[in-house]
């Protein structure tokens, strides 16, 4: 196990290199550097000036020199000017060239400056990363119990009435689009006008107009039941559908298994022979779907965090993808990707100790 672990670690190390690279290379194209420089500059700012400007940053250097500076791995890239400053991306404002380190990377805690937020890249990315890690643990604890108990009861009788039903719920859940669901669940729910609000005012079943908040900026600082439930359920409904049906499909199977023909054979009762014999094995194959959820959640709540005007991680992406950040986008992306490669170590992992018909050699 050890060493498949290392072997594994290994393989996540190239693997973020090579997607971190990608990243950094498509960033630093040349018009996404001449945006930048007349946004940082002057937007009427001539080809000599923007040309100037650039090779001041070091953006003009061959790009694996580049991206070797950003992760840290070699010297970083300084400028002399004709009155003999020396300025680049290790040394502060006021402080001299012989003072400033030569690495600052990646490796070294450095993830840049942002152009957008006025800030250091990785405090931003600290912040709002906080901020989706809580959205993301209430989605979890809402979306996960609630997904098995669907899978489970769907897959115990298969063909029945029941099934029928809870799989007809979970492929309309995972159908409908967060933006769809979370508009609907807007209007229902966080609409002064909206019957079901105007009915609980009426009867003082409520103490404000509405029933939830149409925006969770407010849960950034104090989440309530009432400004935090309608983001949480939104990407737990879209979420839970695809978790309940692979449940359903692995209880599906394990009930027909032969050692549970016997089981019932012998007299076992129904509900032993679910909690006790089948529950176990029929989680193995979900555990792996559940892993899979957290990268998703972290940057697929892109739409909802928007939708609700919750400034977290997804609202961040958007906020430097769309304002041409490029340290604070290439900060973000190299979180998303160790998150991933994360993830899916404890998957395989978790996987081999839970299914004992699955050896490491």
């Amino acid at each position: 196990m050890g060493l498949f672990i290392l072997r594994r670690v290994g393989v996540m190390i190239l693997t973020a290199l090579c997607l971190t690279y990608i990243v950094f290379f498509l960033t630093n194209l040349y018009p996404n550097l001449e945006k930048l420089a007349k946004t940082q500059g002057n937007f009427r700012m001539s080809d000599e000036a923007v040309a100037s400007w650039l090779e001041k940053g070091g953006y003009l250097q061959s790009t694996p020199k580049k991206y070797a500076e950003w992760v840290g791995l070699v010297p970083s890239y300084r400028y002399t000017d004709d009155e003999g400053v020396v300025s680049g991306r290790c040394i502060d404002p006021g402080q001299s060239a012989d003072e400033a380190p030569q690495f600052c990377g990646i490796l070294q805690g450095n993830w840049g400056f942002s152009t957008v937020f006025k800030e250091d890249a990785g405090k931003i990315i600290n912040e709002r990363g906080i901020q989706t890690a809580k959205l993301m643990l209430w989605v979890l604890a809402l979306m996960v119990p609630s997904a098995l108990l669907v899978g489970v009861l769907a897959g115990m009788r298969e063909g029945s009435r029941t099934d029928r039903t809870l799989s007809t719920f979970a492929i309309t859940t995972t159908a409908t689009p967060e933006y769809v669901s979370g508009v609907l669940l807007i209007a229902v729910f966080a609409a002064s006008a909206s019957p079901l609000n105007q009915w609980l005012a009426a009867n003082d079943l409520i103490e404000g107009r509405t029933l939830f908040k149409g925006t969770a900026t407010s849960a950034m600082e104090n989440a309530t039941f009432e400004n935090f439930f309608l983001p949480v359920l939104t990407i737990a409904l879209y979420g839970m559908g695809y978790i309940a049906r692979m449940t359903r499909a692995s209880m599906a199977e394990v009930m027909t298994a032969q050692y549970i023909r016997t089981a019932r054979l012998k007299g076992v009762s129904f509900h032993n022979i679910v909690v006790k014999h089948a529950l176990r094995n029929a989680l193995i194959a979900p555990f792996t779907v559940i892993m899979l959820q957290i990268p998703w959640l972290l940057n697929g709540v892109v739409i909802v965090e928007t939708l609700f005007n919750f400034k977290g991680f997804g609202w961040t992406l958007v906020q430097a993808a769309g304002n041409n950040d490029i340290e604070l986008l290439l900060g973000v992306s190299v979180v998303s990707v160790v998150v991933v490669l994360i993830t899916q170590l404890i998957s395989d992992i978790g996987y081999v100790y839970l299914n004992p018909r699955i050896s490491v050699s």
